[in-house]
């Protein structure tokens, strides 16, 4: 059977072949508007697989005004929570018949815009988006008009749902548990202190140590990138200092992993000679050495409500906040939770 000019079959070479006409096969393929006799509808399906027609994903979507896809933007895949969060969220989008096209921005607010504006122009259902530098483009995308969940927090404003976890909480949290152990002085690895979450984390640390009553030393705060060299360069720099803190907060996995090492590398050990708490465990925090107290955040639960919130479309914006919880591991000093 001779092609269209593209190579690929027509609805025109669907109908012949079938010995109807183009609106029937059109019915048969979207499943309506109009009612297709069954045997009519079983000699399209048959003109179908014979002529080999894939239908136009994109003429289709744009028929019906549901691309069934949404996007996801991250800073860096390589940042294991930011990973465990992008799993969850393209599972529970399969749940839903939704493929989720990811967007990688790799620490880049060009690249990240750039991914932003491809998405919005292959007309997604909604959009995941959480930014590189805590700069978002919010304007960009509620000017498309294109649902938007924000995993991340940002200012409130309206349009745009929020996910997030109580961070000064958390971080108080995991201080405050240094602290029961009896050290006087938890130090932090913080993020970059421009950033809402990094100011979040700090807070914390500070509430922490006002509520016992003691005196915040600012000179055992080290600001990092939230990676593993980020937490290596910023345990070097205590090293080199003399002011390796007994007890210490990582500010996410990555930093703690690269703390680690630079601890190892210089005969410091964990817990015995520094205590190590983080924040943003995953899964793989109970396979180190030492395994890894963390706060853990629900992300199965919050990948759910993300996607009731982008399949709630035009309803009014949410902020939804979850629970985080502890998960005792080795490198505080603790006995660690059963793993079974």
């Amino acid at each position: 059977m001779p092609k269209s000019l593209t190579g690929k079959v027509t609805r025109s070479e669907v109908a012949k072949a079938a010995g109807t006409s183009v609106a029937v096969v059109s019915y048969v393929i979207n499943n309506g508007p109009r009612p297709v006799a069954d045997a009519t509808r079983q000699r399209v399906l048959e003109a179908i697989k014979a002529t080999g027609y894939r239908p136009n994903a994109a003429a289709r979507a744009l028929a019906s005004g549901n691309t069934k896809t949404f996007g996801l933007v991250v800073p860096n895949i390589g940042n294991p929570f930011v990973a465990s969060m992008a799993h969850v969220l393209l599972q529970e989008s399969m749940n839903h018949g939704h493929v989720m096209l990811l967007g990688d921005a790799g620490d880049d607010r060009k690249r990240e815009l750039e991914l932003i504006q491809g998405l919005l122009n292959r007309q997604v259902d909604g959009l995941f988006y959480n930014s590189v530098d805590r700069h978002p483009y919010i304007d960009l995308i509620k000017a498309s008009g294109t649902p938007l969940v924000m995993l991340e927090r940002v200012e409130p404003q309206p349009g745009v749902n929020m996910l997030r976890v109580n961070e000064r909480q958390a971080a108080w949290q995991v201080t405050a548990h240094l602290l029961s152990h009896g050290y006087q002085q938890v130090g932090i690895i913080s993020g970059p202190v421009d950033m809402l979450n990094a100011q979040d984390r700090i807070q914390g640390w500070r509430d922490a140590m006002q509520d016992r009553g003691l005196p915040i030393d600012e000179s055992l705060m080290f600001p990092a990138s939230y990676t593993p060299q980020g937490g290596y360069e910023a345990a070097q720099v205590m090293i080199a200092r003399g002011c390796v803190p007994r007890a210490l907060f990582t500010s996410n996995e990555g930093q703690a992993i690269g703390a680690l090492r630079a601890f190892s590398e210089h005969q410091i050990r964990v817990p015995q000679d520094v205590a190590l708490v983080c924040f943003n465990g995953t899964n793989h925090s109970s396979f180190h050495v030492p395994t890894l107290t963390t706060v853990r955040q629900p992300l199965r639960e919050m990948a759910r409500s993300a996607i009731q919130m982008l399949k709630e479309g035009e309803s009014e914006a949410q902020l939804k906040e979850f629970p985080h919880y502890l998960e005792i591991g080795e490198s505080c000093g603790c006995q660690p939770q059963s793993q079974s």
